[in-house]
Protein backbone atom coordinates (compact mmCIF):
# COMPACT_ATOMS: atom_id res chain seq x y z
CA UNK A 1 0.00 0.00 0.00
CA UNK A 2 1.59 3.48 -1.37
CA UNK A 3 1.51 6.10 1.52
CA UNK A 4 -1.42 8.35 -0.46
CA UNK A 5 -3.00 4.87 -0.37
CA UNK A 6 -2.40 4.69 3.66
CA UNK A 7 -3.55 8.09 3.96
CA UNK A 8 -6.89 7.31 1.94
CA UNK A 9 -7.38 4.39 4.36
CA UNK A 10 -6.83 6.65 7.02
CA UNK A 11 -9.25 8.90 5.98
CA UNK A 12 -12.32 6.86 5.65
CA UNK A 13 -11.70 4.93 9.39
CA UNK A 14 -11.80 6.14 12.95
CA UNK A 15 -8.68 4.99 14.84
CA UNK A 16 -9.43 2.89 18.11
CA UNK A 17 -8.54 2.66 21.66
CA UNK A 18 -7.55 -0.78 22.47
CA UNK A 19 -7.07 -2.19 25.68
CA UNK A 20 -5.47 -5.61 26.51
CA UNK A 21 -5.64 -6.24 30.30
CA UNK A 22 -5.45 -8.77 33.21
CA UNK A 23 -3.25 -11.02 34.83
CA UNK A 24 -3.26 -13.57 31.96
CA UNK A 25 -0.34 -14.27 29.77
CA UNK A 26 -1.15 -12.71 25.49
CA UNK A 27 -0.95 -9.21 26.25
CA UNK A 28 1.73 -8.18 24.16
CA UNK A 29 1.47 -11.30 21.91
CA UNK A 30 -2.08 -10.38 21.17
CA UNK A 31 -0.56 -6.29 20.82
CA UNK A 32 2.21 -7.95 18.19
CA UNK A 33 -0.33 -9.71 16.30
CA UNK A 34 -1.92 -6.52 15.16
CA UNK A 35 1.19 -4.95 14.90
CA UNK A 36 2.54 -7.87 12.14
CA UNK A 37 -1.47 -7.97 10.85
CA UNK A 38 -1.58 -4.25 10.22
CA UNK A 39 2.79 -4.45 8.54
CA UNK A 40 0.94 -6.44 5.90
CA UNK A 41 -1.25 -4.55 4.79
CA UNK A 42 1.01 -2.08 4.40
CA UNK A 43 0.78 0.50 7.63
CA UNK A 44 2.75 2.27 9.50
CA UNK A 45 3.49 1.10 12.96
CA UNK A 46 5.06 2.62 16.06
CA UNK A 47 5.92 0.08 19.51
CA UNK A 48 7.08 1.36 22.56
CA UNK A 49 7.84 -0.99 25.77
CA UNK A 50 7.80 0.70 28.62
CA UNK A 51 9.28 -1.81 31.14
CA UNK A 52 11.10 -4.85 29.08
CA UNK A 53 14.48 -3.43 28.54
CA UNK A 54 17.13 -6.08 29.51
CA UNK A 55 16.32 -8.62 27.58
CA UNK A 56 16.86 -9.32 23.60
CA UNK A 57 13.67 -10.62 23.15
CA UNK A 58 12.62 -12.37 19.90
CA UNK A 59 10.53 -9.77 18.82
CA UNK A 60 12.82 -7.08 19.30
CA UNK A 61 15.09 -8.61 16.73
CA UNK A 62 12.61 -9.72 14.55
CA UNK A 63 11.32 -5.48 14.49
CA UNK A 64 14.90 -4.39 13.68
CA UNK A 65 14.20 -6.39 10.40
CA UNK A 66 10.95 -4.85 9.23
CA UNK A 67 10.59 -1.85 7.34
CA UNK A 68 7.54 0.33 8.72
CA UNK A 69 8.44 -0.28 11.78
CA UNK A 70 9.21 1.92 14.69
CA UNK A 71 10.17 -0.29 17.71
CA UNK A 72 11.57 1.55 20.86
CA UNK A 73 13.24 -0.52 23.68
CA UNK A 74 12.73 2.46 26.49
CA UNK A 75 12.55 0.50 29.52
CA UNK A 76 14.85 -0.84 32.33
CA UNK A 77 13.84 -4.16 32.99
CA UNK A 78 11.24 -5.28 35.69
CA UNK A 79 10.35 -2.53 37.72
CA UNK A 80 10.06 -5.04 41.07
CA UNK A 81 13.63 -5.84 40.36
CA UNK A 82 14.82 -2.07 40.28
CA UNK A 83 18.09 -1.00 41.99
CA UNK A 84 17.36 3.10 41.10
CA UNK A 85 13.37 3.74 40.72
CA UNK A 86 14.24 7.60 39.93
CA UNK A 87 15.77 6.23 36.92
CA UNK A 88 12.68 3.92 36.31
CA UNK A 89 10.79 6.97 36.19
CA UNK A 90 12.65 9.12 34.17
CA UNK A 91 12.92 6.32 31.29
CA UNK A 92 9.23 5.73 31.83
CA UNK A 93 8.70 10.03 31.71
CA UNK A 94 10.90 9.58 28.31
CA UNK A 95 8.84 6.78 26.92
CA UNK A 96 6.04 8.57 27.67
CA UNK A 97 6.95 11.59 25.88
CA UNK A 98 8.44 9.84 22.70
CA UNK A 99 5.21 8.09 22.47
CA UNK A 100 3.15 10.82 22.45
CA UNK A 101 4.66 12.72 20.46
CA UNK A 102 4.54 9.43 17.77
CA UNK A 103 0.58 9.63 18.80
CA UNK A 104 0.22 13.39 18.15
CA UNK A 105 2.19 13.38 14.95
CA UNK A 106 -0.79 11.51 12.94
CA UNK A 107 2.41 9.20 10.78
CA UNK A 108 1.51 6.16 12.54
CA UNK A 109 -1.33 3.98 11.39
CA UNK A 110 -1.00 2.20 15.02
CA UNK A 111 1.06 2.99 18.13
CA UNK A 112 1.36 0.44 20.56
CA UNK A 113 1.93 1.25 24.08
CA UNK A 114 3.49 -2.04 25.84
CA UNK A 115 2.95 -2.17 29.70
CA UNK A 116 2.10 1.12 29.80
CA UNK A 117 -0.27 0.41 32.46
CA UNK A 118 2.72 -0.31 35.15
CA UNK A 119 4.26 3.07 34.65
CA UNK A 120 0.60 4.16 35.52
CA UNK A 121 0.57 1.93 38.65
CA UNK A 122 3.56 3.32 39.53
CA UNK A 123 2.50 6.92 39.24
CA UNK A 124 5.80 7.37 36.94
CA UNK A 125 3.25 8.66 34.78
CA UNK A 126 -0.07 10.41 35.48
CA UNK A 127 -3.18 8.61 34.19
CA UNK A 128 -5.17 12.52 33.15
CA UNK A 129 -1.74 12.65 30.64
CA UNK A 130 -2.37 9.52 29.07
CA UNK A 131 -5.66 10.18 28.74
CA UNK A 132 -5.15 13.48 27.64
CA UNK A 133 -3.08 11.96 24.52
CA UNK A 134 -5.25 9.40 24.03
CA UNK A 135 -8.36 11.87 23.37
CA UNK A 136 -6.26 14.59 21.28
CA UNK A 137 -4.89 11.73 19.16
CA UNK A 138 -5.34 12.30 15.26
CA UNK A 139 -8.73 10.75 14.08
CA UNK A 140 -7.17 7.85 11.96
CA UNK A 141 -4.64 6.40 14.75
CA UNK A 142 -5.03 3.24 16.52
CA UNK A 143 -3.49 3.30 19.91
CA UNK A 144 -2.94 -0.38 21.80
CA UNK A 145 -2.20 -0.28 25.34
CA UNK A 146 -0.87 -3.15 27.14
CA UNK A 147 0.06 -4.02 30.69
CA UNK A 148 -1.85 -5.53 34.14
CA UNK A 149 -4.09 -3.50 36.10
CA UNK A 150 -5.44 -0.48 33.61
CA UNK A 151 -7.36 1.97 35.60
CA UNK A 152 -10.88 2.20 35.04
CA UNK A 153 -10.83 5.70 33.07
CA UNK A 154 -8.75 4.00 30.47
CA UNK A 155 -11.34 0.98 30.29
CA UNK A 156 -14.13 3.55 30.20
CA UNK A 157 -12.37 5.35 27.42
CA UNK A 158 -11.31 2.42 25.52
CA UNK A 159 -13.32 0.98 22.21
CA UNK A 160 -12.02 -3.11 22.78
CA UNK A 161 -11.30 -4.08 25.83
CA UNK A 162 -10.05 -7.51 26.08
CA UNK A 163 -8.92 -8.97 29.80
CA UNK A 164 -6.59 -12.05 29.74
CA UNK A 165 -7.19 -14.51 32.39
CA UNK A 166 -4.72 -16.87 33.91
CA UNK A 167 -5.93 -20.22 34.09
CA UNK A 168 -2.75 -22.17 33.44
CA UNK A 169 0.38 -21.49 33.20
CA UNK A 170 3.74 -23.81 33.24
CA UNK A 171 5.31 -21.57 35.55
CA UNK A 172 3.36 -22.82 38.46
CA UNK A 173 4.83 -26.22 37.73
CA UNK A 174 8.46 -24.82 37.76
CA UNK A 175 9.21 -24.45 33.99
CA UNK A 176 11.23 -21.17 32.94
CA UNK A 177 10.24 -18.37 30.59
CA UNK A 178 11.42 -20.65 26.66
CA UNK A 179 12.63 -18.56 24.04
CA UNK A 180 10.58 -18.16 21.81
CA UNK A 181 7.63 -18.89 23.69
CA UNK A 182 7.93 -15.93 26.58
CA UNK A 183 10.53 -13.98 24.96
Amino acid sequence: MSAEESAGAAAGRRGLVIVYTGHGKGKTTAALGMVFRALGRGMRVAVVQFIKGKWKTGERLFAETLPNLTFLVMGRGFTWESDDLSRDKAAARAAFQEAAALIAGGEQDIVVLDEITYALHYGFIAEDELLAALRARPAHVHVVITGRNAPDALLALADLVTEMRSVKHPFEQGQKAQMGVDF
